[in-house]
């Protein structure tokens, strides 16, 4: 919860002008619904798509606050968040319920951003792949084959959001190569390896280029470092390496 509408072109021109355009990436930014507009008038002229940070999975009703899917799509955004460490931990979202936005993302063609992670505690039990598995099979339970591509997994472990502890890269490609594998037994290896895998966890300038190196780590979910024009920018070009 950062920024207001009207910093948005000023932090868009900074960015732009950081970043060759000839090799950027995907490059997503997911603002507060509220910024939608604004962020798609003000990346209009470069390849940076603009997402939602969450979702509800009601398609309409009596509830007051939410954005539906079909709202965030008709606002402009390609993407969306769904199931956020602070969305769980502020707001209690369990796995159904994030299984339940993830479809109400796809029903209106947006691209989700699944995340999924353990706690430091679970992770000293050495239970981190049986549960980060277990999440991963309980979000795409009953998501066809042909909308799994769809979707984004964003692994990040809770202990290092905001705290500035990352997991090495050998921590991080473990669990993500480990998420890969799960989706492959459920879908087949021609579908896992066409899914995006995302590492999240305080990544930066600094160690962004040692965990994309993983095999199984297709990007990064960046937090507080997206903020930095500057240092975003080092995340991109690290993404841009063979």
């Amino acid at each position: 919860m950062n920024k207001l509408p009207s910093e948005v072109k000023a932090f868009s021109e900074e960015l732009k002008a950081l970043v060759p355009k000839a090799k950027w990436c995907d490059v997503v930014v997911c603002v507060p619904s509220v910024m939608i507009p604004a962020s798609i008038r003000a990346f209009k002229d470069s390849k940076v798509s603009v997402g939602a940070q969450d979702l509800s999975a009601a398609a309409s009703g009596a509830f007051t606050g939410e954005c539906s899917g079909a709202q965030i799509a008709g606002a402009g955004a390609k993407y969306v968040i769904v199931g956020h460490s602070e969305r769980r931990q502020n707001h209690g979202e369990t796995n159904e319920l994030v299984s339940a936005k993830t479809k109400a993302a796809l029903e209106n063609k947006l691209i989700p951003i699944v995340c999924v992670g353990e706690t430091l505690e679970q992770r000293e039990m050495g239970v981190t792949l049986e549960l980060v598995t277990l999440q991963v099979k309980t979000i795409l339970s009953g998501v066809p084959a042909e909308q799994v591509r769809k979707v984004i997994i964003a692994y990040e472990p809770v202990w290092a959001i905001g705290t500035g502890k990352t997991a090495t890269a050998e921590q991080a490609g473990e669990v993500c190569t480990a998420i890969r594998k799960m989706i492959r037994g459920m879908y087949g290896a021609r579908i896992a390896r066409g899914v995006t895998i995302q590492y999240g966890g305080s990544m930066n300038g600094k160690n962004a280029m040692e965990l994309l190196a993983q095999p199984d780590i297709d990007g990064g979910l960046v937090g507080g470092a997206s903020l930095k024009p500057e240092e975003f920018a080092q995340i991109i070009m690290a993404a841009n390496q063979e």
